[in-house]
């Protein structure tokens, strides 16, 4: 006896317990449903400004569509989570709420595909285009500043030249005043220095005219880049500028091939392979046997060291050369749908706006779930007359009350019939005349 009180007072306990949450519940049930609707309507709205955003025809059938996808999409919303705010939290098994759990998962990664991404594309579609014109730029500014620099390292190989046609022309004044092969004079040892001085003076004069034009090609592209970049945080719509910026893209894309093509390396290792390879022997004009042979001694080491003059500065050129090429850079519109994709990781705060937006009624199915179990264990043990409430009861007693009145046989009436008390006359009928 003494222990049974105790329980009983645990019970009474708990049975006030989950009238309480109960009466919390009642009262959020008044406007949970509204709440619901309210987000799904701004899912909606916003998933209308990402569906417009992908849509390329401004006409009314393009608006119409739109409209009929972000409807779709907030009544999927709200009967999605209208189902699971009802059911999960009502299921007592550990089968059914992971079945149900896995049915929420289910439909979260639904309305993340339908609805998330296009609502993060509406929240920072513009930023996400901005973002993609801005690394555009940085883009071409690498291949823009690479393509200069192997062009002015190119045009760096006009100093190599300048020295080997030097180092031609003081061997001819030597030769001239008889200090090379012993012979004063313009011979056949002076005629081949000075043949191929004059052909490294072509080529150094060649590549003198390059640089004003690699200069220029240079300036030009760093105004086109600085257009680009005014562009990416202009005000206005960035439709209209990704325009005009594609168009700058298209200027700068030539421009960079132009200074590739500016770049004198390949023609310098031309010019040092021909060097050695091509030179136009003189006839041997000493008087003597003896002249003749030291000029062709003279000229045998002049052939040496062109040989080895060439080699040097086909070295230099094929440094040049294997110098790694600027990147193929191609600015390609996108849409901010894809934008928002392609560069997710800047814009995490608007991603995980969007999602909530959509997700969030699976807090509030939780917070159910919790809520009802503690409403069911604060009740267990309880008999079914202690958890009837004061209302519950007056409604049993008068549902008693009118079975027991509608059970009893009805009283006989004291009054007399109308038939009995009140005899009728009779109907006379009168017959019609005939005419």
């Amino acid at each position: 006896m003494d222990d049974q009180e105790p329980m009983d007072q645990a019970r009474a306990r708990g049975v006030r317990y989950a009238r309480e949450l109960e009466g919390h519940l009642t009262w959020l049930d008044t406007f949970s449903g509204t709440a619901l609707g309210v987000l799904a309507v701004a899912s909606g709205i916003y998933t209308y400004l990402g569906v417009s955003s992908l849509l390329d025809d401004n006409g009314a059938m393009a608006a119409f569509a739109a409209i009929a996808y972000s409807v779709a999409v907030s009544v999927g919303i709200f009967v999605f989570w209208s189902y699971m705010l009802r059911l999960f939290p009502a299921v007592r098994t550990a089968r059914a709420r992971v079945g149900l759990l896995g049915a929420m998962g289910l439909g979260s990664l639904a309305i993340i595909a339908m609805s998330s991404w296009l609502n993060a594309a509406a929240l920072a579609g513009s930023a996400a285009v901005e973002q993609h014109l801005a690394k555009t730029v940085q883009d071409y500014q690498g291949s823009l500043e690479r393509a200069h620099e192997i062009a002015l390292s190119a045009q760096g190989l006009e100093r190599d030249v300048a020295r080997v046609r030097q180092s031609f022309e003081d061997l001819s004044e030597q030769e001239a005043t008889g200090n090379l092969s012993g012979l004063a004079g313009r011979g056949a040892v002076f005629r081949v220095l000075r043949q191929k001085s004059a052909e490294l003076s072509g080529l150094e004069s060649q590549i003198a005219t390059q640089t004003p034009l690699v200069a220029t090609a240079f300036a030009e592209g760093n105004q086109i880049l600085s257009r680009m970049r005014a562009l990416t945080v202009e005000p206005g719509p960035v439709e209209a500028r990704s325009v005009e910026f594609s168009e700058q893209a298209v200027r700068l894309a030539g421009l960079i091939t132009q200074l590739r093509q500016l770049s004198v390396a390949s023609l310098v290792e031309r010019a040092a392979q021909d060097l050695s390879a091509s030179v136009v022997l003189p006839e041997l004009d000493g008087s003597t046997a003896e002249n003749r042979g030291a000029q062709g001694a003279t000229i045998t080491s002049v052939l040496e060291v062109l040989a080895q003059r060439a080699t040097t500065l086909e070295r230099a050129a094929q440094a040049v050369l294997a110098m790694p090429p600027p990147s193929e850079t191609t600015y390609t519109p996108i849409s901010s749908a894809d934008a928002v994709i392609l560069y997710a990781r800047n814009f995490v705060p608007s991603w995980a706006g969007a999602i909530a937006i959509d997700l969030l009624p699976a807090v509030l199915v939780f917070i159910l779930a919790i809520t009802q179990t503690a409403i069911r264990s604060g009740r267990e043990g309880a008999a079914i007359e202690d958890t009837l409430t004061l209302a519950e009861i007056r409604a049993a007693l008068a549902a008693m009350r009118d079975m027991e009145t509608a059970g009893a046989p009805a009283a006989p009436s004291r009054e007399p019939s109308r038939e009995t008390a009140e005899p009728q006359e009779p109907v006379r009928v009168t017959p019609l005349k005939s005419t």
